[in-house]
């Protein structure tokens, strides 16, 4: 769990970023590219960007792992959306940063002997490390950014409807479906325990296409403060179109569905919270198929699971809503 400590004056140092930054979707889609995560969202842009030519993508994976640590200072704490700028500000970064880093990524894994230039502040090393995260970007992100800029707007949009609506406990709670708000606390899931002081420096909140499942931030409570999370994405955002928020295309949409998993969106629809024993009892199948259904349908981004009281809990998404209000799909049934 990450607890993230507000005073008065961080509530009014909130801002919310209105386009991606280039060099977190940068790390967290390499992330994203050494695993199977989020098939049904990324399977088909993984497919095509596992071609990036292999040398190029042994540097750049060297340092962002897709687990445990990644460098903080690959994703400087600034809100320009121009590449060249982040990449600039990367360059900037002091030996005494580099080498607490690099650092803490060799006391986790082995680093080849390059690594060792970086931490020292080789200007020749950095250079082609900036020079690599450019060429990546461009074969791998630059012909989606549209679409990627299209997601990130929306979500922007979505956080300012709920501040409007509810005020920020509402926004706050709002960032991600485990996010809860205690008076001058922010709780959300993470894979290890961490607290971040604000100690009035302010919050910037990063909606990131490529942030998968749970939030991140930096492992240094003293860069900047920046909580990235994840968006909700359209299924069909890679197949070449400007990636708008409007429900899925059909035919994507029906090749999820089978009679059990249409039954357990219904069923999720009627009855929000179930939890997955509940859940298969009102389907008519295991707890454990009723698992698997869910699975499948909370990566294709159609229902959200909480975690309350050990007990996993299932609603709806926004677009699994969506779908269900389609009348030629609502009634759809599978083999």
């Amino acid at each position: 769990m990450l607890r993230v400590y507000f005073t008065p004056d961080d509530l009014a140092r909130i801002r919310v970023l209105g386009e991606p930054h280039p060099l977190w979707e940068v790390l967290l889609s390499l992330h994203l590219l050494q695993t199977q995560q989020g098939t049904a969202v990324f399977g088909g842009w993984r497919h095509g960007a596992r071609a990036t030519p292999r040398p190029l993508m042994r540097t750049l994976t060297t340092l962002a792992r897709p687990q445990g640590y990644s460098p903080d200072f690959l994703t400087p704490s600034l809100t320009t959306p121009d590449l060249d700028t982040a990449l600039e500000t990367m360059l900037s970064t002091g030996k005494r940063v580099l080498r607490a880093d690099i650092g803490a990524l060799a006391a986790e894994t082995a680093v080849p002997p390059w690594v060792g230039g970086i931490a020292e502040g080789n200007v020749d090393m950095l250079r082609r490390l900036a020079d690599g995260i450019r060429r990546y970007h461009a074969a791998v992100l630059a012909p989606h950014w549209p679409a990627i800029q299209a997601h990130v707007r929306a979500s922007r949009a979505h956080l300012a409807e709920l501040a409007v609506s509810g005020g920020l406990k509402h926004m706050l709670d709002g960032l991600h479906p485990g996010a809860r708000w205690h008076g001058s606390l922010l709780e959300v899931p993470y894979p290890v325990d961490q607290d971040l002081d604000l100690d009035g420096r302010g919050l910037t909140l990063v909606p990131s296409f490529f942030c998968w499942q749970n939030p991140i931030t930096f492992a240094d409570p003293d860069r900047g403060p920046m909580l990235v999370y994840p968006v909700e994405r359209s299924l069909d955002w890679a197949s070449g179109g400007l990636g708008s928020q409007s429900a899925p295309r059909p035919e994507s949409l029906i090749a999820l569905l089978g009679r059990t998993r249409a039954a357990v969106l219904h069923t999720i629809a009627e009855r929000p919270h179930l939890n997955t024993t509940e859940l298969a009892g009102a389907v008519g199948t295991s707890p454990a198929n009723a698992s698997q259904h869910a699975t499948v349908l909370r990566e294709a981004g159609l229902l959200v699971t909480r975690r309350h009281n050990g007990s996993a809990l299932h609603t709806l998404s926004s677009r699994g809503t969506s779908l269900l209000a389609r009348p030629s799909l609502a009634t759809t049934r599978g083999s």
